[in-house]
C-alpha cells in the first residue's frame, strides 16, 4: 500500500488507535467526522484486508467471535506521516485564503 492514505483508510487507522471490531470502527468513523463520512461494511472490510496485508493492523479473534483489529507500530508511523501531509494541505489552503482576503 502506498503511504498516501485515502480518506477512508486514514479514518479507519485513526479509529484503530484503540482496538475495535468492525461495527465499532464504522461507528467511530461516523463520530470522528460528525456524521459527514459513513463507511459501509464492504468498503471497510476491503480496506481492513489491505491494511492487514501491509502489516499496518493486526487481527485478533476474541471469545465472543468478534474480530478485533489493532493498529501496529508501522501503521502508526504511516498515520503520523499522513497527518503531517494533511497539515501541509490545510496550512497551504488557509494561507492562500487569508492572502486572497477570504478569511
Amino acid at each position: 500500500m502506498d503511504e498516501t492514505l485515502t480518506d477512508s483508510t486514514y479514518l479507519i487507522l485513526l479509529a484503530l488507535l484503540r482496538p475495535q471490531h468492525g461495527y465499532a470502527i464504522m461507528k467511530e468513523v461516523s463520530e470522528l467526522t460528525k456524521g459527514t463520512v459513513e463507511i459501509g461494511p464492504a468498503s471497510m472490510y476491503t480496506i481492513l484486508k489491505k491494511l492487514q496485508k501491509n502489516q499496518y493492523i493486526t487481527l485478533e479473534n476474541t471469545n465472543d467471535r468478534k474480530k478485533v483489529y489493532t493498529i501496529t507500530e508501522s501503521g502508526k508511523e504511516v498515520l503520523k506521516k499522513d497527518i503531517q501531509r494533511r497539515k501541509l494541505f490545510f496550512e497551504a489552503g488557509q494561507k492562500l485564503l487569508v492572502e486572497g482576503g477570504e478569511v
